[in-house]
């Protein structure tokens, strides 16, 4: 975890919010909020679920220390007064975490308005989480996408991730690093987030060390001498293909020592051509086995590009426009307020409208039911778990209407805490990525996926629509 105690990383109007319901006496009274997104990012057509266990460290440690309540307790209104009574501050300091949260398991390939966590517990509680879940979530799953966007462009070829002297301060560069790796990413150069995290770290030189000496060629054996076993030469300092010639010499050399040649990089100029005619002279010379590793403002885009051009390069190094997500920078997720119940009363379920239909927000306790067929995901259908009725048709986002079978059904949100405990404990990475890899196999149809609410839900949200606007 790169941070600990986060209860202050919040809007001011978590706080006063919280003050209100307190001073209302409805502070205790039950909530269910969603945290969800409306539009998948990169103009894509799938989203990765990323930062849950940051959520589970967040809210394991979720309280208000003596200095939170200090200066809380010296914040002053525009009139000049204390901001919160002394009352409403000892409630917050003796705050202990009773909310139930549910979400989806990070690597889960998810879509637009489906909840990816659900938040249940007092209406206090509730609030004062939003900001930080939504900075957490946000941010993660944001870059998790962009990794897994960029590696199925790479076709099967490793993808390193490079983003760490471009990346927004070093939380932002962690948080990226994992992120990354969650999405599909092989290796990383952020030796701290290896370290933390038990990501691969991979990384050779760069042209400061060639320019040190006298020579290319001096700089490529004084590098095999210091480290025979991890040499890849960056080739582009000079002139790049008699940079390759210079590494297969030095290569050569390596072999009498029984050690081989990694392979080269290139981090300039035309990297199609360049590549193909360093492939030429790897081959030719006794090195078919060496890669050929690109950087240079790398993405998506440009790595199909390279592929379409007949590239021959083996292993993406991607930094800034992954690590920084440079061409999308926010995911846009929301957190809504869903129901509301008083102590002993039924659940009220509540609606925020919009003249724009895509911010209208979906009613009830949900849960998200990824139907099979033949153990290939067709269709996702948000459920109220409130309800009890047999779930047997959805009506689409698009208005389709679509007859689906329960028994082919799974639950997305999984229960992660019950009353304040944790009672789900997170896979490792690895499982994490793994799970990626495996949810992106499944979808190979994601194009046309179909998704909605069953039926039932979709005409009480009419029903809730209707009643707001009498």
């Amino acid at each position: 975890m790169l941070f600990t105690q986060l209860s202050l990383l919040t809007d001011l109007y978590q706080l006063t919010m919280a003050y209100g319901y307190w001073k209302n006496n409805r502070h205790k009274n039950e909530a269910v909020f969603h945290l969800f997104f409306r539009k998948h990012p990169f103009k894509g057509n799938y989203t990765i679920a990323s930062g849950l266990e940051y959520v589970i460290q967040f809210l394991k440690e979720f309280k208000f220390s003596e200095d939170d309540i200090q200066y809380l307790s010296g914040l002053k209104s525009s009139s000049g007064d204390n901001l919160f009574e002394k009352e409403f501050l000892d409630e917050l300091a003796t705050l202990t975490f009773e909310c139930d949260i549910d979400a989806v398991p990070e690597g889960t390939v998810v879509f637009p308005h489906h909840p990816l966590l659900r938040v249940k517990g007092p209406l206090i509680q509730a609030q004062l989480i939003e900001t930080t879940l939504l900075n957490l979530i946000n941010f993660s799953t944001l870059i998790s996408t962009k990794s897994a966007r960029i590696c199925q462009a790479a076709q099967g070829d490793s993808v390193l991730e490079f983003g760490l002297r471009r990346a927004q301060g070093p939380n932002g560069a962690l948080m990226a690093t994992r992120a990354s790796y969650v999405g599909g990413c092989h290796a990383t150069s952020n030796v701290l987030a290896g370290k933390l995290f038990d990501i691969p770290v991979k990384g050779t030189h760069a042209h400061s060390w060639i320019m040190s000496f006298d020579s290319e060629m001096e700089a490529f054996e004084a590098y095999a001498a210091a480290m025979p076993g991890n040499c890849i030469f960056l080739v582009d300092t000079y002139d790049t293909l008699e940079g390759v010639k210079k590494a297969v010499e030095v290569g050569r050399k390596l072999r009498v020592k029984s050690y081989e040649m990694g392979g080269i990089r290139l981090d300039s100029g035309d990297l199609s051509e360049l590549s193909i005619k360093a492939r030429q002279i790897l081959d030719n010379n006794g090195f078919p086995n060496a890669k050929i590793v690109a950087s240079n403002d790398l993405d998506e885009y440009r790595i199909k590009e390279l592929k379409d051009k007949g590239a021959k390069i083996t292993v993406w190094g991607v930094g800034t426009r992954l690590s920084t997500s440079y061409d999308q920078p926010a995911l846009g997720g929301v957190y809504k307020l869903a129901a509301l119940r008083k102590e002993g009363r039924e659940w009220e379920y509540r609606i925020k409208l919009s003249e724009q239909k895509i911010k209208v927000s979906n009613p009830g306790i949900l849960n998200t039911m990824r139907i099979f067929r033949n153990d290939n995901p067709v269709m996702d259908v948000m459920i109220n778990e409130g309800e009890s009725k047999e779930l047997k048709e959805c009506r689409t986002f698009e208005g389709e209407e679509i007859s689906f079978d329960v028994e082919n059904g799974e639950l997305l949100l999984q229960p992660i805490f019950r009353k304040g405990k944790q009672i789900y404990h997170p896979p490792s990475i690895h499982e994490m990525r793994n799970r990626t890899l495996e949810q992106l196999e499944k979808f190979k149809t994601i194009e046309n996926y179909p998704s909605g609410l069953e039926k039932g839900l979709d005409e009480l949200k009419n029903e809730l629509i209707q009643n707001a606007k009498k």
